[in-house]
């Protein structure tokens, strides 16, 4: 039986918005997550990292702030972050994906603003120590930098207000190979070191995702939408739309970095449940997310490990409902 999501709860009035920095690898369905965050008045979006994935990492940083200009923030600082994994060497951007320009091939002009000085993982610890306010991570690439800034500041661990990310897969299968998740297996030496610290995570993966599909008819409402942001991503999304076409036979995108704005705005409107989390790091399983499961006598790998939230189900249509919805806002 497929789950329902309950009736909206009641919600305090929100005063202070909640501030997130979002690491990214731009990318299409990151741009939707981007401007989703700054069309949302319940977050602040105070910084933008970058990070190998889709692109390469000074690709990325381009589109980054590509992005914001066209959404009138360039305000909005973007730091650079690694340009490989920890360990092993960048296995290569996702050009049949994102397009070679990762924003759908259709070749935006070089950005008028320049990025920060600091690298993404100094940006992040001098943002987070600096603020009043707990800043919350939303990585929705590899997790390289979130690793570096934790191993460079474990302070970090007690300051932070939280890690939401886009990937892993605690049941579902992979989608870059049979067993993991793209984001997780492009450094799993980096997402095993962030699963071990006892930052609060939300991982909003594959059990979830790969069921996030806006369909067309919703992605031809989106391009309806008078803004600049809107009409950016209806530009981008016919490639993106295209190769969901080819792989997975479907009309429309899996919206999977969204997934974690939405878990942001209307965690509500998702069924989750806390599990320990190993990242297998060695052989076919490399990069899987392995939960600890209630039965099992052999729990040695999980001992000592803090609980990780994973989201399971959610109503997925009324989230991509009020998605829309925020990207119509001038």
């Amino acid at each position: 039986m497929r789950w329902t999501a309950p009736p909206p709860a009641p919600r305090k009035a929100q005063t202070v918005p909640r501030k997130i920095i979002i690491d990214t690898d731009p990318g299409i369905d990151d741009a939707l997550a981007i401007y989703y965050a700054l069309a949302a008045p319940e977050l602040e979006l105070v910084g933008v990292t970058t990070i190998f994935g889709n692109c390469e990492a000074p690709l990325s940083t381009t589109n980054a702030l590509r992005l914001l200009e066209i959404a009138g923030r360039s305000d909005i600082p973007v730091a650079e972050g690694a340009h490989a994994p920890l360990v092993v060497p960048f296995g290569g951007a996702a050009d049949f994906v994102h397009g070679a320009d990762g924003q759908g091939d259709v070749n935006l002009p070089p950005p008028k603003t320049a990025k920060h000085p600091l690298s993404a993982a100094q940006f992040i610890i001098e943002m987070v120590n600096r603020s009043p306010d707990p800043i919350t991570l939303v990585p929705i690439g590899p997790l390289t930098n979130i690793a570096l800034a934790l191993a460079l500041d474990p302070t970090l661990e007690r300051k932070l207000g939280g890690i939401v990310l886009m990937g892993g897969n605690a049941f579902a299968l992979g989608n870059i190979t049979p067993t993991a998740e793209a984001n997780i297996h492009a450094d799993p030496e980096a997402a095993e070191r962030v699963f071990r610290t006892h930052v609060p995570i939300v991982m909003v993966g594959l059990d979830l995702t790969d069921r996030a599909l806006m369909t067309g008819d919703k992605i031809d409402q989106l391009a309806t939408f008078d803004n600049p942001r809107a009409q950016h991503l209806a530009r981008i999304i016919p490639f993106y739309r295209k190769f969901h076409q080819q792989w997975y036979e479907a009309d429309g995108i899996l919206i999977h970095d969204s997934m974690t704005i939405a878990y942001l705005l209307h965690p509500h409107l998702f069924r989750t449940r806390n599990y320990q989390i190993v990242v297998e790091l060695h052989g076919v399983n490399r990069g899987r997310t392995t939960p600890a499961l209630e039965r099992g006598i052999n729990r040695e790998a999980w001992a000592g490990r803090p609980n990780v939230t994973v989201c399971l189900d959610a109503d997925i249509s009324a989230l991509i409902d009020l998605e829309l919805q925020y990207h119509a806002k001038p």
